[in-house]
């Protein structure tokens, strides 16, 4: 003789209080993302005011100099004595292809010198990028695994970080580079490292 064992009907709570809580979160992040006034670049860093990450990273194959000569990949050793600005950018980004002109503005700027870093990115899909556009960075390394990005705190592409002489990181910027951004936010940062 077998016994049934009578179920307990589900208590209505049970099934409304997870899709509940998930639209009451899904308001907030929403309300938070939609703020009027919010600095969207205004990620945090936990690297601001720390040492910039010491990954050496393989130079772009095949982009050469006015003079010909291969242009040196991704070093943390030349931080030391300059100021240095670390842009993360790749072909197939969108807003990195927006922020390009404000970048080779900015490689005039004797103050500053300018570091690509390339991430997951196809070696001839970045030569073509920098050959249509033109090449702003005084080295470019390589980051085909992403690796270095994480190393960095990257969130996503592009992505701008400035170095001081000390080689600490002392600005970040997420997104792309916009004439206001530089003006109001960047050039200040590098105007206070080129007084020291």
């Amino acid at each position: 003789m077998s016994e049934t064992v009578e179920k307990k009907p589900r208590s209505a709570w049970s099934v409304y209080v997870p899709a509940i809580a998930f639209f009451i979160l899904a308001g907030v992040f929403a309300l938070m993302l939609t703020q009027e006034g919010r600095d969207v670049s205004a990620l945090p860093s936990a690297l601001i005011g720390r040492d910039a990450p010491q990954t050496i990273l393989p130079p772009l194959e095949g982009l050469k100099d006015a003079g010909g000569a291969q242009i040196a990949g991704f070093d943390p050793a030349v931080f030391a004595g300059n100021i240095t600005l670390v842009n993360v950018w790749a072909s197939w980004c969108a807003p990195c292809r927006e922020e390009h002109p404000y970048l080779s503005a900015l490689s005039g700027d004797p103050r500053v010198q300018l570091m690509g870093l390339n991430y997951k990115d196809k070696t001839e899909n970045a030569l073509r990028f920098l050959g249509s556009l033109g090449n702003p960075y005084d080295f470019i390394g390589v980051d085909d695994s992403g690796r270095a990005a994480i190393d960095w705190g990257v969130y996503g592409v592009p992505e701008t970080f400035l170095v001081g002489q000390d080689g600490k990181i002392k600005y970040k910027f997420t997104g792309p580079l916009t004439p206001e951004a530089i003006e109001k936010q960047l050039m200040p940062e590098i105007e206070k490292l080129a007084a020291n």
